[in-house]
């Protein structure tokens, strides 16, 4: 029983990466806006009902690892280094994340692009990233000691978040992402 469990969930897996990698193809290589569902299903050779059953909307086609990044963020407070403030270690993962990424994987430039040029794409990874906040808010909380619903752990999560995306807004991402974190760091100063 437990095989058939286990061959199972593993042929999910694979199907549902075969249409992700058949997504991010398509989209890359004749752009989002002229690629339809019809034809994702078909370069995985699925039906379009089986597609829908993994993937709720065309924009998560694109998203497949989004709980993968809740659960990095909040490892990032959870397991910081004793010595490293909370918006340090944020700080640390948003670089990664934002700056080093892209250079490590020629695939993730392409879906950066991809996700910058194409509007619905660009709100939808938005949505996406910004539905972290109250996890990484709790993260922040447990991890300093704060009540829950302690409104300053919940600003460090949104404004961590919109750092996040002032960086990859902007024509100078490591001096956006150095800017916002002083400032959540040290406070405004001004001068």
């Amino acid at each position: 029983m437990d095989a058939t469990v286990g061959r199972r969930e593993r042929k999910k897996a694979a199907t549902r990466q075969a249409l992700a990698d058949a997504a991010l193809r398509l989209f890359t290589e004749h752009g989002y806006d002229r690629v339809t569902v019809r034809d994702v299903a078909e370069a995985a050779d699925v039906s379009t009902t089986t597609l829908l059953k993994h993937f709720p909307s065309k924009e998560a086609l694109v998203f497949d690892q989004e709980t993968d990044r809740e659960a990095d963020l909040v490892a990032a407070v959870r397991d910081r280094a004793p010595d490293r403030s909370v918006p340090g270690a944020l700080r640390a993962y948003v670089e990664d994340a934002q700056l080093r990424a892209p250079d490590a994987d020629p695939r993730f430039r392409a879906f950066a692009d991809l996700v910058r040029d194409t509007p619905a794409l660009s709100e939808y990874a938005r949505r996406m990233w910004t539905r972290h906040q109250e996890a990484l808010a709790h993260a922040v909380a447990d991890a300093t000691g704060a009540e829950p619903d302690d409104p300053r752990c919940a600003a460090l999560a949104r404004f961590t978040l919109e750092a996040s995306a002032l960086a990859r807004d902007s024509a100078d991402p490591a001096r956006a992402l150095d800017a916002a974190f002083d400032l959540l760091e040290h406070g405004w100063q001004a001068g």
